[in-house]
Order: C-alpha cells, then structure tokens, then sequence
C-alpha cells in the first residue's frame, strides 16, 4: 500500500512538471487533470467504510495538483507577457525614406539644449554609431530632470520611454553614469512605439535610431542617444 502511494505520489508529480513545462512554453493546458490521474490509484486495504487510505490520500494530492495547475493556467497571461519583451522589429523599420531613415528631419526646439545637427545625423543617417560616451551630463539634462521624466522621439514627439518607474532617479543617474549614456530598463520603455532589431539596435517605430540592447546581468539595458529622445510631445488640436 505504502509502495503504490509512493508510486503514486512521484507519478503525479511528474504530471504537476509537466504541466508547468507546457505552461512556460505558451501550450493550452487541459482545464481538468487528465483521467489517467486519477486511475493510477490501486486501492489495497479498505477502513470500515471501504475506502482505501492509500486512494484516499492519493485523490487529496490529485485534487492538489489540479488546483496548482489551475492556478498556473490563470497566471498564463502574465507569462506571455514577460516573454514578449524586447518587442522585436524587422529590418523594413528602417529601410530609407524621404530623410534618411525617418520621414521628416528632428524637431527645430530639442530639449535640454542638445546639438541639433549631432541629433539629426544620429536620428536619421546612422545605424551603427552614437553621441559620445557621456555627451547627456554636458547638456542641462540632468540640472532639469529631477524624477520620473518622459523621453519622446526627437523626430515624431511620440513617447518611447519613462524613467524611473520602479527605480528612484539616483539610480537612473548612477547607471548612465556608469555606461556613459542614458539607459532604460523594460519597465520604462513605450514598447508602443520602440523595438528592437535582430542585431540589437534599439529605433523607434518610425524609423528613428535610438542607441542599442547591452544586456547585463540584470537584465535588457537600453544605451539610448539622449540626442535621440528629446523631442517634444506633439500635441492635436
């Protein structure tokens, strides 16, 4: 009896592993336990109302096992969630248009008193290259910005990321600091309107270049030209 409940218990398992697999890898699990789950159970001894406890025990882990399922099932959402960041792009994003690769020059009123011509040869007619490391701590950026700080094309004025979302803005300061340009974390960028090419360089949906994805150890790190986020919103009357 105790051999068919051990038996039991690492079948399950296995059920429970499995499940979790099929999960992770963005496959439908059954909303039910599949039957053989519950026809591995051999009663052996039976009690006084003629029930085994070996089944008896074995059908409360089956019962487990469904409800953790169940419950993974439910967080399926949250998973395909995660797996979708970095949002990736073709390389058509940034075939060539009526300026470069963006179909209008940047805008004429830049922020944080960036170099205008440095920003429109970036934005537009580069792929490969970038400011100079530590080019944002010579505008008046860091002077301006004092927390959460929304960064938008400096070619369209759409958003593309916002700073300091689960993160204190020392921390956002202490990190460009380290990699000479600013960087962004998943949770601040405007996946709406960025993506990330094959090769890992970062544009905007419209064609802007942005910088490049320098992943360390905590993750996807977006080395973004400050030349290339600051424009300003562009508002509809």
């Amino acid at each position: 009896g105790n051999m068919a409940g051990r038996r039991c218990a690492t079948k399950i398992l296995v059920a429970l592993l499995a499940g979790i697999a099929t999960l992770q890898h963005g496959f439908v699990v059954p909303q039910h336990p599949p039957a053989t789950l519950t026809s591995m159970v051999k009663p052996s001894r039976t009690n006084a109302e003629g029930v085994s406890p070996a089944s008896d025990a074995s059908s409360r882990r089956v019962a487990c096992v469904a409800a953790a399922i169940a419950a993974l099932a439910l967080s399926r959402p949250a998973l395909a969630e995660e797996r979708r960041v970095p949002e990736l792009g073709s390389e058509d994003i940034m075939k060539q248009k009526a300026h470069g690769t963006t179909e209008k020059p940047v805008q004429e009123n830049l922020r944080w008193n960036v170099d205008r011509k440095t920003a429109d040869r970036i934005c537009s007619y580069n792929r490969r290259f970038a400011e100079f490391a530590g080019y944002w701590e010579s505008t008046s950026f860091r002077k301006e910005v004092t927390g959460s700080e929304t960064f938008y094309d400096s070619v369209t004025g759409k958003p593309l990321f916002v700073s300091c979302k689960s993160r204190p803005v020392d921390a956002f300061f202490k990190e460009s600091e380290i990699h000479g340009w600013p960087s962004f974390r998943d949770d601040e960028v405007v996946w709406e309107n960025v993506r990330v090419l094959r090769d890992g360089e970062c544009v905007s949906v419209d064609g802007t270049h942005l910088g490049h994805n320098i992943p360390d150890r905590r993750g996807n790190r977006y080395c973004i030209n400050l030349v290339s986020v600051a424009g300003r919103p562009v508002t509809t009357a």
